[in-house]
């Protein structure tokens, strides 16, 4: 069922291909995207947003929330498309038939950062738990996004393998700001707190003072993002035309080019890699 009903929505996008050169020119059309905070902040869809929109004419409306918060909006049908990097629950969400189908569209990945006089002595660390078992040993500040985003959900999985359960410890070392990727990094240098972030948001990020990245380059830091159109069987008001219109332009040449082109300060902040 889904794989006829993804060839049919492609048929018809053809079809717009045919007649107006495009693959589906709209005219003040639009789509909401339910994404996340780490791709909204770091100026990503700023860049290639305006690129889609010129192609087909089809506006793209950004809801940038954590990860969790951005599934459970489209399980609602708040949205027509979603853009998150939690890939378990990316996989639930569309087994449980909320999502049509999950594409890779591109990647980075996760850094411990902190501030330079480093009081755990994680610097230069390539092992992520044991980084985060050396901060809680010194009861060095942490900041958390306990937020249930995808960066939430990866903090967590270092802490479990590092054996250490961080929550016990609220309010003292370990401070949750139940809030988005840019307000954490404002906290945690405030208060001289370490912090699990994307790479993205970190090369972005303007207010870096003293800090800089100390522990990078585990592989269980790989961050991956997936795009999925929301089921138009569960949701008959999402625009499944438009929205798989979006998702073929991210897979496309076109668009991963456009991705792999943004940067800052010379940096490339995401890796395409869309397999189709």
């Amino acid at each position: 069922m889904t794989k006829e009903f993804l060839n049919g929505l492609r048929a018809v996008t053809c079809v717009g291909a045919a007649l107006t050169g495009t693959p589906l020119l709209a005219e003040n059309a639009s789509i909401s995207l339910q994404s996340t905070t780490s791709t909204a902040n770091s100026g990503l869809y700023d860049f290639i947003l305006p690129l889609f929109t010129q192609k087909t004419g089809i506006g793209v409306n950004v809801v940038a929330v954590g990860t969790g918060q951005a599934i459970k909006n489209a399980r609602n049908g708040d949205g027509d498309v979603l853009l998150v990097h939690a890939r378990p629950a990316e996989e639930q969400f569309v087994a449980e038939g909320w999502g049509v189908q999950r594409f890779d569209v591109m990647y980075n990945d996760f850094v411990i950062v902190g501030p330079s006089a480093d009081p755990a002595s994680i610097a230069g660390l390539k092992d992520a738990p044991a980084a985060f078992k050396r901060i809680a040993e010194t009861r060095a500040s942490f900041a958390s996004r306990a937020d249930n985003s995808g960066t939430h959900e990866k903090e967590r999985e270092l802490w479990k393998i590092a054996g250490v359960d961080p929550v016990a410890a609220s309010g003292t070392w370990y401070r949750e700001t139940g809030s988005g990727m840019g307000a954490t990094l404002n906290t945690a240098v405030g208060m001289g707190a370490y912090a699990l972030t994307d790479r993205g948001t970190w090369i972005s990020f303007g207010n870096k003072g003293d800090y800089r990245i100390l522990a990078e380059g585990d592989a269980g830091l790989f961050n991956p993002y997936g795009v999925i159109l929301v089921n138009p069987q569960r949701h008959p008001k999402v625009k499944a035309k438009e929205g798989q219109v979006f998702i073929d332009w991210l897979l496309s040449a076109e668009g991963q080019q456009a991705i792999a082109s943004f940067k800052v300060n010379g940096q490339q902040l995401f890796f395409p890699n869309a397999r189709r």
